[in-house]
């Protein structure tokens, strides 16, 4: 029998056409099974660990998601962890999706921080119901002008990205330190590297519910839409994603690259610099801080959020719940590490080997996405 044909005889065609009906009813699981069943994998690799210092994996893996989602507080406070998150990831899906690897989240996170806290300075009585939006779109445009010099570097003068977006979170990292040396700094904190506290008219409402989970959350998953839209429903998204597939062939067609890439390192940074506002007045001390060093400022989100989009297989939408997810283990991982008495390093271990056993499964849920849709594209056929 020719392939793509079926037997003229009934019963030869019926295991095909059984085939079929079971591989069109299989499809939409496997997105879901493959990296489930690839953390449980990890998770299983994990207890082994666990076992190596001593610790009992049952205890450990009940106060990881007790930690994370316990009760209203826990999840408040892993939802407090992912917007930030989700913020970068975003962005990250729509740089990747233009084949621009963008490794400049923290330095745009900073940027984003800068602009949102100079606009609060510099505005301190303006209404809440204004200045919000304000800090938020001023975020925005920080982390935007941050990542458009990477974009504009690779688009036009051929500079590799990953160096240059490195390069620029360097850069990023010093210029918080000096502006916080003196010209931000708050008066009279000789040895603190802290704004004051910044304006009350500034800070973002908590949501109802008497916990620290504030409109944070409804940013992140506003931008989350926005993305999509993007991406998927405009013109300009599928201009982006075009030069994402193939660069040569969209310069053929007319399409402006070189503005392109421009404009998707800007709107990632953009998504960046939104994360940098709400991690200033998001945050219980509403103040810029640079003590500690700027990954304590930015959580390692700038990095986290890479992660969270990989999770999300980099659609702006599944990198929320993505997002939440991994908030929960960094989260949780705190009171596994509390409870069992194992190492920090150990935690940060055990959420490395969950990210790689996921985002390596990746390849094979899209192996086993194209061979049911072959199967159900050949046993539906009559």
């Amino acid at each position: 029998m020719a392939l793509g044909q079926l037997s003229a005889d009934p019963d030869d065609a019926a295991p095909e056409l059984a085939a079929g009906r079971l591989a069109r009813l299989l499809r939409p699981f496997v997105g879901v099974a493959v990296p489930a069943t690839a953390a449980i994998a990890a998770l299983l690799v994990g207890a082994a660990m666990l076992l190596a210092f001593g610790a009992n994996p049952l205890v450990a893996y009940r106060e990881l998601i007790t930690g994370a989602f316990g009760g209203a507080d826990n999840l408040a406070d892993t939802a407090v962890r992912a917007m930030p998150l989700a913020l970068v990831g975003v962005g990250i899906c729509i740089a990747f999706r233009t084949d621009v690897i963008n490794i400049g989240g923290e330095g745009q996170i900073i940027l984003g921080a800068i602009a949102a806290t100079v606009t609060s300075m510099a505005f301190d009585d303006v209404p809440r119901v204004l200045l919000v939006p304000m800090v938020i779109v001023a975020g925005a445009i920080g982390g935007g002008f941050w990542g458009a010099i990477p974009g504009a570097l690779k688009a036009y003068a051929g500079v590799n990205e990953i160096l240059s977006t490195i390069m620029m979170n360097l850069v990023a990292f010093h210029l918080l330190s000096f502006l916080l040396q003196d010209l931000l700094i708050e008066p009279g904190a000789i040895k603190i590297q802290q704004t004051r506290r910044l304006s009350e008219n500034a800070d973002l409402p908590l949501l109802p519910g008497g916990t620290r989970l504030h409109i944070g959350v409804l940013i992140a998953i506003l931008v989350a839409v926005l993305g999509y839209l993007l991406l998927f429903r405009s013109a300009l998204g599928m201009r982006l994603r075009s030069v994402g597939h193939n660069p040569d062939a969209s310069q053929y067609a007319g399409m402006a690259v070189r503005k392109s890439i421009t404009q998707a390192l800007a709107f990632s940074g953009a998504c960046c610099g939104i994360a940098g506002a709400v991690l200033v007045f998001g945050s219980e001390s509403h103040r810029l801080i640079g003590e500690g060093g700027a990954a304590a400022f930015t959580q390692n989100a700038g990095f986290n959020g890479i992660v969270a989009a990989l999770f999300g297989a980099l659609h702006p939408i599944f990198t929320v719940p993505a997002s939440f997810l991994f908030g929960g283990m960094l989260t949780g991982g705190s009171d596994m590490q509390r409870a069992t008495q194992v190492p920090a390093a150990l935690v940060v271990a055990l959420n490395g080997v969950v990210v790689v056993f996921v985002v390596g499964s990746l390849r094979l849920r899209d192996r086993l996405r194209t061979w049911a849709g072959g199967i159900s594209s050949y046993g539906g056929r009559a």
